[in-house]
């Protein structure tokens, strides 16, 4: 059997091609004993229809294995051949042929291309761990605003709570008008600061 992995050729096929001419070996050797096995029972069938026959089923046997060894020497110098035939010419991809997915090894490319490539992702991750840095601050901010305007309202509360006994002490209503418009005008800027975040 033949020692060059040909591995580039095991990538092509899925399977080794020394695996493959292995099983055909092994396949025609069974196949060989099969038939040596047969030959033998038709001789011993045919020798026990023959009355006063000296030779015995041992002696069969014996010229059997003897045939069988003679047939096995003559197949493996002949697979040999076929294996040598089969790995040189069938089953080995030329070296001048590349694979589907090794396509981009077509193009050479140049120590000056691969330091321009590194550059090209160095900088490429500076600017997401840029763009990280200010999500994370966007998020921050946006958390502080939640908090302020969990307070403006409580603020608000407080306030229209405190304009309702005002004005029904004192008739004021400006003061509610005024409070309404901080709201509406704090509510626009957190508003703007969720779609920059969402941008981002």
């Amino acid at each position: 059997m033949s020692v060059d992995p040909m591995t580039y050729e095991a990538q092509f096929f899925g399977f080794t091609p020394q695996t493959c001419m292995l099983r055909i070996y092994i396949a025609f050797q069974d196949y060989l004993f099969e038939v040596m096995q047969a030959v033998e029972q038709v001789i011993l069938k045919k020798l026990d229809g023959i009355p006063d026959c000296d030779i015995s089923p041992v002696q069969i046997r014996k010229c059997t294995e003897k045939f069988l060894c003679f047939m096995k020497g003559h197949f493996d110098n002949l697979f040999s051949k076929m294996e040598q035939l089969f790995l040189q010419l069938i089953l080995r991809i030329p070296s001048n042929i590349l694979l589907p997915e090794d396509k981009c090894k077509e193009t050479p490319y140049s120590e000056e291309d691969f330091q321009h490539l590194q550059k090209e992702i160095e900088q490429l991750q500076e600017k997401y761990k840029t763009e990280l840095c200010t999500k994370q601050a966007l998020l921050a901010e946006l958390e502080e605003q939640k908090i302020v305007q969990a307070k403006l309202k409580q603020t608000l509360t407080f306030f229209d709570e405190l304009q309702n006994n005002v004005g029904r002490d004192h008739g004021t209503s400006d003061l509610g008008r005024k409070l309404r418009t901080l709201e509406t005008v704090v509510e626009k800027e957190s508003k703007r600061l969720k779609i920059i975040l969402i941008a981002q």
